[in-house]
């Protein structure tokens, strides 16, 4: 159990508290306990309730005292608004992701790198079809499991993306996927264990891989393969996209 003993700057390690605090909220958790802030923390009960303290002080947390549940502040909101502000693709793939849904009824993800994997930034899955696959905003995607991570390893300098050339080492079909993701400049991912199928194309800025832009169906909505009409729709929208952040 880490506590105040830790090692390191004592701001940083401030910092990067709050941050785990933070991040132990997600859509399906939105709301916790000191315990549970407690064991996402690794420090005594007492020291995640200072942190907690500070936090709500500062509008980052809520606390209902009825239930003695954390959630989210308000400050959270503006600080939501003022990230997508600072990535213009955000704003300039909304309206293409948007005309993409009602073309091929599917949801459609947007994707950008932070570092280690794809992030998704923007989800759009207002269809109408009675089987509906959900993406949540902030969710981190696998490097090399997922359709979007792979589009990062095909087109992000290998040394940007952590252990990729030990696995492309390893794997010989991971390398011709990077390959074909290269050539076609879509890929395509059916994991074995959901019955989700997900195509996702590159978005650029000049020369330089920004985002991947997806779509996620079911196996028996979305075609298999990389030359299917949903494919080409997604690879035009995509274009689009790198064009209007180009000019």
């Amino acid at each position: 159990m880490q506590d105040e003993a830790d090692s390191g700057s004592p701001a940083i390690q401030t910092v990067q508290r709050a941050a785990v605090i933070l991040s132990a909220f997600t859509v399906s958790r939105p709301r916790l306990s000191l315990n549970e802030l407690t064991a996402s923390l690794g420090t005594s009960k007492a020291t995640a309730h200072r942190y907690t303290k500070a936090l709500r002080e500062s509008n980052l947390l809520r606390y209902d005292e009825r239930e003695a549940l954390y959630s989210l502040g308000p400050q959270i909101l503006t600080l939501s608004a003022a990230a997508r502000a600072g990535m213009p693709v955000i704003g300039v793939a909304g309206p293409h992701m948007q005309r993409l849904v009602r073309e091929v009824d599917e949801t459609v993800v947007l994707s950008v790198w932070d570092g280690d994997t794809a992030v998704v930034v923007r989800v759009d899955d207002n269809t109408d079809r009675v089987i509906q696959v959900s993406v949540r905003t902030g969710s981190r995607l696998s490097r090399a499991g997922s359709a979007q991570g792979r589009v990062f390893c095909a087109h992000l300098p290998p040394d940007e993306v952590p252990g990729l050339a030990e696995q492309l080492a390893e794997s010989a079909e991971l390398r011709h996927e990077v390959e074909k993701i290269r050539v076609h400049g879509i890929s395509a991912n059916t994991p074995s264990v959901n019955g989700v199928r997900t195509l996702a194309a590159p978005i650029f800025r000049g020369s330089v891989l920004i985002a991947a832009m997806a779509i996620v169906g079911t196996t028996s909505s979305v075609p298999e393969g990389t030359d299917s009409p949903l494919a080409e729709a997604l690879k035009h929208a995509a274009a689009l996209v790198s064009a209007e952040l180009a000019s």
